[in-house]
């Protein structure tokens, strides 16, 4: 029998962000395979979490490529960018909090490249007068990754409903980004 590791890492997502303790042989029960099959794809819970760590990558920029961040305002490209990043929101959710993909060296670029594609993004609303200048961009991008997080361990919890996901983060993060108008 053949295994599909895309459905292998999906099933792991799914589970991992609904309880980030999951030991190897849980995640192996979840995808309907052997513990064995599991480690011969991966070779345990590190291996595991950098394949989650790249495919919550791709789907992040794929999300960006979707909400055409550069079209624009800065504002409408953020709630467009929150939509299109929900269906990643529990794997980023679960990825934000494992510490071991950001200790040391080896740390995965592509990280680098969200951030910078992010940064751009607020640092241009900054210079269109549209967000604040007393928070960086740096910051207004962890706010984005936290708030989205957040937002997916709500919905997985039922304390938020689904349909609200994208207007509740929207809301949040541009209400508090959002320049005022000094009178």
């Amino acid at each position: 029998m053949s295994v599909d590791r895309t459905q292998v890492l999906r099933t792991a997502a799914a589970l991992l962000s609904r309880k980030a303790t999951a030991t190897m042989d849980e995640v192996a029960r979840a995808a309907g395979i052997g513990r064995a099959t599991l480690h011969r794809h991966f070779a345990g819970r590190d291996a595991l979490v950098r394949a989650l760590e790249q495919m919550c990558i791709e789907e992040a920029e794929a999300a960006l490529d979707t909400a055409r961040i550069e079209e624009g305002p800065a504002d409408e490209a953020v709630r467009r960018l929150v939509a299109a990043s929900e269906p990643a929101a529990p794997l980023l959710a679960f990825l934000v909090t494992e510490n071991q993909l950001f200790e040391g060296e080896g740390q995965n670029e592509g990280w680098a490249r969200l951030d910078a594609r992010l940064v751009a993004l607020f640092r241009r609303g900054q210079e269109e007068g549209t967000f604040r200048i007393d928070l960086s961009p740096a910051w207004l991008c962890e706010a984005f990754y936290g708030l989205i997080g957040s937002g997916a361990w709500a919905v997985a919890d039922g304390r938020v409903a689904a349909n609200d996901f994208s207007y509740m983060i929207a809301e949040l993060l541009l209400g508090g980004a959002r320049r005022s108008v000094e009178k």
